[in-house]
């Protein structure tokens, strides 16, 4: 029995239009971004996908892409589990800042090790930072002592793992079509246990905004094939794009 997992990015955030890094800011989609969610639906939906399952985290961007996506194909009615164990990388320090401006002022060379490296975090927040993730009520049932101040991709695999073993994988076993729309590092994550990525190799990993990444899984959940909607050479592209924005 085989089943089908299609991975989301959200589409462009008002943050990624000005390359601020993100995290776990909670920033709504660009006009851009819309138009993005929009067409990954509208592609899902001249492919036939039939979902029965959707996963998104607790961020506005992940959420309305998958609005957008579900409004798309037909099927607002597919049930929806928003975790914020998908939510994307906490950037500690770093969040709010622009991207290429912290590349002159650090180095492009030090911002690649925080954006993409596998074990090494951003500088942390301040626990009592106000943007600090316990001061926020979305998080008020979690113990704050689990809640990040900083993370690398290693600690955000940490906590997409347990929730990816527990919670996505039984529909997946039992051939459902599951919807993931989620981040850059929540995805990266997936992909790098999915893809079998070593650590070294995932710093050159970048996920494109707003293009679906389709999989045909076996029993074992090994990979039968899988492709990105639109065509690889847009992927390319996009993932560029993406992989640029920390150039000084």
């Amino acid at each position: 029995m085989s089943s089908k997992l299609i991975l989301l990015r959200h589409g462009e955030s008002e943050w990624n239009l000005a390359n601020r890094f993100t995290g776990w800011v909670d920033v709504d989609l660009s006009p851009k971004g819309r138009e993005e969610a929009e067409w990954a639906g509208k592609e899902l939906a001249k492919e036939g996908f039939k979902f029965d399952i959707a996963f998104t985290s607790v961020l506005k961007r992940a959420i309305r892409t998958l609005w957008y996506t579900l409004s798309e194909t037909d099927q607002m009615w597919v049930p929806v589990y928003r975790a914020w164990q998908l939510n994307e990388r906490h950037y500690g320090g770093l969040q709010g800042l622009n991207k290429s401006e912290t590349a002159k002022k650090y180095g492009e060379d030090q911002v690649k090790v925080w954006r993409r490296s596998y074990s090494t975090p951003p500088p942390p927040l301040d626990d009592n930072d106000p943007s600090h993730p316990r001061f926020d009520r979305r998080y008020r049932h979690l113990d704050p002592v689990i809640l990040p101040s900083t993370e690398s991709l290693s600690i955000t695999l940490d906590r997409v793992m347990p929730y990816w073993a527990n919670e996505i994988v039984p529909h997946l076993r039992q051939g459902k079509t599951v919807l993931i729309a989620a981040h850059g590092n929540s995805l990266r994550a997936l992909v790098k246990h999915l893809n079998q990525i070593s650590d070294d190799d995932i710093v050159g990993l970048n996920i494109p905004t707003g293009i679906p990444r389709v999989y045909e899984l076996d029993d074992e959940l090994g990979i039968i094939s899988d492709r990105y909607l639109g065509g690889e050479e847009k992927a390319k592209a996009a993932a560029a794009a993406v992989a640029a924005q920390a150039n000084a």
